[in-house]
């Protein structure tokens, strides 16, 4: 199993101090970020893209590029970008050029995304919400798929195949995953086209999640894909010496994260009581010791036997010294622990 990380580069006051870092300082950090996670030998590097004064990172494509020259072997992916409200023939030769720098470790997670300011931002109706991600997605998978298409469709011009798209990348075909919440008909789409599936379980239990899984996989399997596209399980996490470090070091800045976002939709505010909750054995997030994080990857692929893990451990603007020591101790003990295990099972397993 692939194991990594992910990231929105939060960009919020330190709630016991209430001093900010400035913009600039929280993008030498995130490289900093990519940077360890490449030496530790981690799989998989995430960048969210949003459009607000508290999430930094717009384009996604050239903070990875950036990544891209200061890393050696990590795979470099958005997590994730909006297709919907950008344009496919753009998005394709952003991670096509991200793909030539880093020496073929580019990927596109493609999503709807979770907020909304880049409709409006770049002039798309909201109530086209589902249609623009269906027909945008799909035009990507086609710009992929060959250099010179013929396209026709209702939210950008059409392409009469005269002119092609370039750079191609180095990688033959360019990744590209869907990323889903909890739309089933998400999951269904992700596997008739073929296309790997990150399934985003960021709260509540994760057994309710395992029909998302299934139904991908049926889908692709009666799409005639063989082998299936992989799965990959995305979650929010922070890893300490100890549990009780974990949730006391994270918490403050978690909540005030998600309360600010809360006050937006009306959610009510998240308690310390409900963070540990979730913290558990058969909760969403990945906040522990060690040991406990292993466990409890362990436990979840047990239920969905995915292929790929990656974690948010930024969720609110932690302090990048103990950030850093959480991606350390996520690299050098629960992936070398988690990876021998699930080798060990492999062997283990009398083949059918």
């Amino acid at each position: 199993m692939e194991i990594g990380l992910y990231t929105f580069a939060e960009l919020y006051p330190d709630p016991v101090t209430g001093e900010t870092i400035s913009p600039e300082q929280r993008m030498r950090n995130l490289m900093e970020e990519v940077e360890l996670a490449d030496q530790l030998g981690l799989d998989v590097f995430g960048i969210g893209e949003h459009h607000r004064p508290d999430l930094i990172v717009s384009s996604p494509a050239v903070v990875l590029a950036a990544a891209a020259v200061r890393t050696e072997r990590i795979r470099l992916t958005s997590a994730v970008t909006v297709v919907s409200s950008d344009d496919p023939v753009r998005v394709f030769q952003d991670f096509a050029t991200v793909d030539l720098l880093s020496g073929g470790r580019a990927e596109i997670m493609a999503g709807r995304g979770s907020f909304t300011e880049s409709f409006p931002l770049f002039g798309f109706d909201l109530g086209d919400y589902d249609e623009l991600f269906e027909e945008k997605l799909r035009m990507l998978v086609a710009l992929r798929d060959g250099d010179r298409i013929t396209w026709q469709g209702k939210h950008r011009p059409p392409l009469d195949g005269s002119v092609g798209v370039y750079p191609r990348p180095l990688q033959d075909p360019l990744p590209i995953w869907v990323a889903v919440g909890g739309a089933p008909e998400s999951a269904f789409r992700a596997g008739t086209l073929g296309l790997p599936m990150a399934l985003a379980i960021i709260g509540g239990r994760p057994e309710p999640f395992a029909p998302f899984a299934e139904l991908f996989r049926d889908a692709a399997h009666q799409a005639g894909h063989d082998p299936l596209p992989a799965l990959s399980i995305n979650s929010h996490g922070y890893v300490a010496e100890t549990s009780q470090q974990a949730v006391d070091e994270s918490f403050p800045h978690v909540a005030q994260m998600m309360n600010t976002i809360g006050r937006e939709r009306g959610w009510s505010p998240l308690t310390r009581e409900q963070y540990e909750g979730e913290a558990t054995l058969r909760g969403a997030n990945f906040v522990g010791s060690p040991q406990q994080v292993i466990e409890k990857i362990l436990f979840q692929h047990e239920i969905f036997e995915h292929d790929r893990f990656l974690v948010q451990f930024s969720m609110g603007t932690l302090p990048h010294d103990r950030l850093m020591r959480s991606i350390e101790l996520f690299g050098t003990e629960v992936a070398p622990a988690v990876r021998a295990e699930l080798e060990r099972r492999k062997v283990s397993t009398p083949a059918s």
